[in-house]
């Protein structure tokens, strides 16, 4: 059993919460601190062993696929003016992407989430498989999907990423009912989706995280009516699961920042604004001096 070494970015969706911005900038490129969320994420894959990333894309989201290309132009005119910092940012960029292949694969119509996993199918082909949805940020020593990657060497399944969340944010997301195999470790019994607090299996939600097997792929293509009905990913694994295939969950460790929509990105910002390396000491004594 090796780690996955293949990862797919489902960046398709219309980002309908942070509209007007999004009908000129795709979600995944929206500033989370000093760095787009796409940023956070390919960032994470590229340290948990990812080599090629697949990015399930609109067919007018060039500008997410050029934020990792070189400007040769851009970088002289910054040494030219002296700027260090941007230089190295810039130069960060570029060699953390250096050995990765990029490719992008084209959603025609937004079906779900499902279905734009779907595209990459041939992408994935026999091997395992990361999945990683930019809306979810996670901070963390170990990165969240080498968390993941751990876990799938041992059990050679699909494997969730979940968190504990508080009972009133339970009906906004999916919930998992589990059996316990060890710390931090579950097989998942089945997922319902956003259920009423007093219908929910557990606290634990499934976040932006996860590594799937080839046969989830053959699921997927022998249920292609019912990923035109805007599905995420989630139901299919629940199916499987219920259906006695091994499905496993992980209680990973770390912070879960969340961007999916806007007042959970604005606390979000605010966060790793006070974190900044290069600003964060003058953005707390702001906040501190705020007065509203």
């Amino acid at each position: 059993m090796k780690k996955a070494t293949k990862a797919i970015f489902p960046i398709a969706g219309l980002g309908t919460r942070f509209l007007p911005e999004t009908k000129v900038v795709s979600k995944e490129l929206i500033p989370l601190g000093g760095k787009p969320l796409l940023h956070y994420n390919v960032e994470e894959a590229i340290l948990s062993g990812i080599e090629e990333i697949a990015f399930i894309a609109r067919k007018d989201q060039k500008n997410v696929l050029d934020y990792f290309k070189t400007d040769i132009v851009l970088e002289q005119i910054l040494k030219e003016n002296n700027k260090k910092r941007e230089v190295e940012v810039l130069e960060y960029i570029k060699n953390l992407v250096k050995d990765v292949n990029f490719s992008t694969f084209i959603q025609k119509s937004p079906t779900g989430v499902a279905d734009a996993i779907f595209q990459a199918r041939d992408f994935s082909g026999k091997e395992p498989c990361a999945v990683s949805f930019c809306d979810d940020v996670v901070e963390s020593k170990i990165p969240c999907l080498d968390q993941l990657q751990e876990i799938f060497l041992t059990c050679g399944r699909p494997v969730i990423a979940l968190k504990k969340v508080s009972p009133e944010r339970i009906p906004s997301y999916g919930i998992v009912k589990v059996e316990k195999i060890a710390n931090r470790f579950y097989k998942i019994k089945s997922i319902s989706e956003k259920p009423k607090l007093e219908d929910a299996p557990s606290d634990l939600a499934i976040i932006g995280r996860m590594i799937l097997t080839p046969d989830v792929f053959d699921y997927l293509n022998n249920n292609k009516y019912a990923m035109t009905k805007d599905k995420s990913i989630s139901p299919f694994l629940g199916e499987m699961a219920e259906l006695g295939k091994a499905i496993y969950g992980y209680e990973i460790e770390g912070d879960w920042l969340e961007c999916g929509d806007i007042i959970s990105w604005y606390k979000s910002f605010v966060r790793v604004a006070m974190q900044d390396a290069y600003f964060g000491e003058a953005f707390k004594t702001y906040l501190k001096n705020l007065k509203l």
